[in-house]
C-alpha cells in the first residue's frame, strides 16, 4: 500500500505551509493522535525529521536545533500530557526568542470535560511559552477551511516576527488513517514584508488597482498626499466611505454602485486591491470588492487580516512610506474617470423614494454647513449617507467599531465638547436614541449640537424587504424589531423632554412638513439652544425606499438569472436546479 499525505485537510495545509515557508526540521514524538501529521511528513522527503520519545528532550533539543541552524524547528506530540513536558523547553526558547513551533495535536475539543482519555485541554497556555497560540480546528467546509489558512500564516509567520520566538498550534484530528491523498493541494501562503526589509517588496501590478479605506480617524495630510501620487502614478482609485477620512483627489464613495442588487459595477473587476484601515461600516462595497483578485493589507501593526479573504501580502510599516516607495513621475487616470462617469450617472438617475431616512440623506447632504462634523447611527443612517457626497471640509464619524447601536449620541455629545464654534450633527434611528438619551441630559451639552432622531418605532433593519427576518411579516416586530417601545411614536414624548432639558425641539411627519423646517436643523448660524429634530417615518416607506435605492440601475442578464434562482430553490430539486444553472450560461 503507497502512503501519502493525509485526506485531513487541516494537516495538508500545515504541511503546505510549512513547505513554502521552507520550514523542514522536525523532531517528533510517538502517539496515535498525531499520526495523521508525522505520517504525512514522514513520507516527504522535503522533511528533515528527527525522532525522541521523551517531550521535554524534544523540546530542548529543538531549542538546539533551532540556535545552532538558525532555523525554525517543528516538535509535534500526540495528546494527553505529552505536550506538558514541552513546557521547560519552550520556556527556555521563549525567553531566547528561538523559532520551535510546538504542534500539539488533540482530539475533537468537544470531548474536553467528559471523561474521554486523553482529552485534555490547552484552550489557555502560560505567557511565556509561546508568542502565539492557535487552536486549528477540523475543516468542514470552505469557512473553516479560509480560518485554517489564516491561523497557519499567522503562526508560521510569528516564528520570525520581529525578534521571533516559540509558537504553539493546536491540532484537531479525526484520526483518520487515510494517506491516499498523491498530490499536496497548495495553500495560501500570506507573506508579511517588515518595514525593515524594504528590498523585498514585490513587484507592482500591471493590473487595475484598487485602494480601498476602512475607517481611519487620524489621516494626515501627508498620507493623503501620497496616496494621492500612487493613484496617479497607477492609474488607481480609492474606495472609501464616510470614516475612511480621504479627501484627495482619485476617490470614489462605491457605496451607491455597490448596493445595487441587479448590476454589477465594472469597477469590482479589481486585480489588486490594497486595504487600509479599520472596520468599514460600508458592507455592500466589502461585498463587491471581495471579487479582487488579490488583496494586499498594508498596516503597521502587521496583523494578518484578511476581511477580503484574498490576502496575498501584509506590509507592516507606516502606510505613507509604503506608498513612497511605490509612487512614480507618471500619471494616468483614465479609471478613475470612468468610475466618476459609472457614479454620477447612477446619482441622475437617483428615483423619487419616499418620506424616510435615505430621502433625507439625499435632501441634506447638500445642505450641511462646511466644516462641520457629523456623528452617523448604526447601521440604517450610516448605509444612507455612505451613498452621497459631503463637502470634503465635513468630517464624519461612526461606532463602527464594536458596531452596536449603543454610544452614538454619547461619541457625538463628547466630540462637541472640543469646539464650542463647530457644528456637531448627530443622525440616530429611534432604538439608538432612547439607548442613549440619558447623555442629552449631561450639563456640559452646548448650542452647537444638532440630533436628528429619525423615528420609525422599531429596529427598522429587521422590517426592511431584504432582511432574513422579513420571513415572520408583522410578528417580527413582536422581539426581533422591537417595536412599540419608548411611547410607540408618541409626538410629545421628546418634545417634552427635550425642552425640559433646553433642547429647542422641531418636527416633521411629511416631506411638506420637512421642507417648512429643516433649514433651521441646517442653519451654519449657532443658535443660543441645542436642537433636537424629530421626523416620523413608517416602516412600508423605509423599505420600500431602500429597494427603489437598490434597483436604481438593473442589469437584466442578471435579474433574469436571480429571478430564476430564487424561484427554483423554493420548488425544484437541486439536480434539476443545477441542469437550469448551465441551460442559462
Amino acid at each position: 500500500m503507497d502512503f501519502h499525505y493525509s485526506k485531513e485537510k487541516n494537516v495538508q495545509i500545515i504541511i503546505s505551509l510549512l513547505k513554502q515557508y521552507g520550514i523542514k526540521k522536525v523532531i517528533a514524538s510517538p502517539g496515535s493522535t498525531n499520526i495523521s501529521v508525522v505520517a504525512s511528513m514522514q513520507y516527504d522527503p522535503f522533511f528533515e525529521m528527527y525522532s525522541s520519545v521523551d517531550e521535554r528532550s524534544a523540546a530542548y533539543m529543538a531549542c538546539g536545533l533551532a540556535a545552532e541552524s538558525g532555523e525554525p524547528v517543528v516538535l509535534t506530540c500526540t495528546a494527553a500530557t505529552a505536550s506538558r513536558n514541552y513546557l521547560p523547553g519552550l520556556t527556555e526558547a521563549y525567553y531566547r526568542k528561538l523559532p520551535v513551533l510546538a504542534i500539539t495535536s488533540t482530539t475533537p475539543l468537544a470531548n474536553i470535560g467528559h471523561h474521554q482519555r486523553q482529552s485534555v485541554d490547552r484552550s489557555s497556555i502560560q505567557k511565556d511559552i509561546a508568542n502565539l497560540s492557535v487552536l486549528i480546528q477540523i475543516v468542514k467546509d470552505d469557512l473553516d477551511e479560509w480560518d485554517c489558512v489564516v491561523k497557519v500564516n499567522k503562526a508560521l509567520s510569528e516564528l520570525t516576527h520581529r525578534s521571533g520566538g516559540p509558537v504553539h498550534i493546536n491540532l484537531e484530528t479525526e484520526y483518520s488513517m487515510d494517506f491516499s491523498v498523491v498530490k499536496l493541494p497548495k495553500a495560501r501562503i500570506i507573506v508579511r514584508i517588515e518595514g525593515k526589509d524594504m528590498g523585498k517588496m514585490p513587484q507592482m501590478s500591471k493590473g487595475k488597482i484598487g485602494i480601498i479605506i476602512g475607517s481611519y480617524d487620524n489621516m494626515s495630510e501627508a498620507l493623503a498626499e501620497s496616496i494621492e501620487r500612487f493613484c496617479a502614478s497607477y492609474n488607481a482609485v480609492v474606495f472609501k466611505d464616510h470614516t475612511s477620512h480621504y479627501y484627495r483627489r482619485y476617490s470614489i464613495n462605491y457605496s451607491l454602485l455597490g448596493i445595487q442588487e441587479f448590476y454589477q459595477s465594472t469597477m469590482r473587476n479589481i486585480d489588486l486591491l490594497i486595504h487600509l484601515g479599520n472596520v468599514s461600516g460600508d458592507d455592500y462595497s466589502i461585498g463587491a470588492l471581495s471579487k479582487a483578485k488579490e488583496v494586499w493589507r498594508v498596516s503597521c501593526d502587521g496583523d494578518m487580516i484578511d476581511t477580503f479573504k484574498k490576502l496575498h501580502y501584509v506590509f507592516e510599516m507606516d502606510e505613507k512610506s509604503f506608498f513612497d516607495y511605490y509612487c512614480t513621475d507618471t500619471k494616468n487616470i483614465s479609471f478613475y474617470e470612468s468610475c466618476i462617469q459609472e457614479y454620477d450617472s447612477i446619482l441622475e438617475r437617483f428615483p423619487d423614494i419616499p418620506f424616510s431616512n435615505l430621502w433625507i440623506a439625499n435632501q441634506l447632504h447638500r445642505v450641511i454647513p462646511k466644516k462641520s462634523r457629523i456623528q452617523l447611527g448604526i447601521l440604517n443612517s450610516l448605509r444612507a449617507w455612505n451613498l452621497f457626497r459631503l463637502d470634503d471640509s465635513i468630517r464624519i464619524y461612526s461606532n463602527v467599531g464594536g458596531f452596536g447601536i449603543d454610544g452614538g449620541m454619547s461619541s457625538l455629545i463628547g466630540a462637541s465638547l472640543c469646539d464650542k464654534n463647530k457644528l456637531y450633527f448627530g443622525i440616530f434611528g429611534d432604538l439608538q436614541f432612547f439607548y442613549d438619551m440619558n447623555v442629552i441630559g449631561n450639563r456640559h451639552i452646548g448650542s452647537n449640537v444638532r440630533i436628528l432622531l429619525i423615528n420609525n418605532g422599531r429596529g427598522i433593519e429587521f422590517r426592511n424587504y431584504h432582511h432574513p427576518a422579513t420571513i415572520f411579516g408583522a410578528a417580527t416586530d413582536l422581539y426581533i424589531a422591537a417595536a412599540g417601545h419608548y411611547g410607540n411614536k408618541s409626538s410629545k414624548l421628546i418634545k417634552h423632554y427635550a425642552e425640559d432639558l433646553g433642547f429647542e425641539y422641531i418636527s416633521a411627519s411629511s416631506k411638506d412638513e420637512f421642507f417648512n423646517i429643516y433649514n433651521k436643523f441646517v442653519s451654519p448660524v449657532l443658535n443660543d439652544k441645542p436642537v433636537i429634530f424629530e421626523v416620523f417615518t413608517n416602516t412600508d416607506d423605509e423599505s420600500e425606499a431602500l429597494k427603489l435605492v437598490r434597483h436604481i440601475v438593473v442589469n437584466h442578464k442578471d435579474y433574469a438569472i436571480r429571478t430564476v434562482k430564487d424561484v427554483a430553490k423554493q420548488i425544484l430539486p437541486s439536480g434539476v436546479i443545477n441542469r437550469m444553472k448551465k441551460v442559462i450560461k
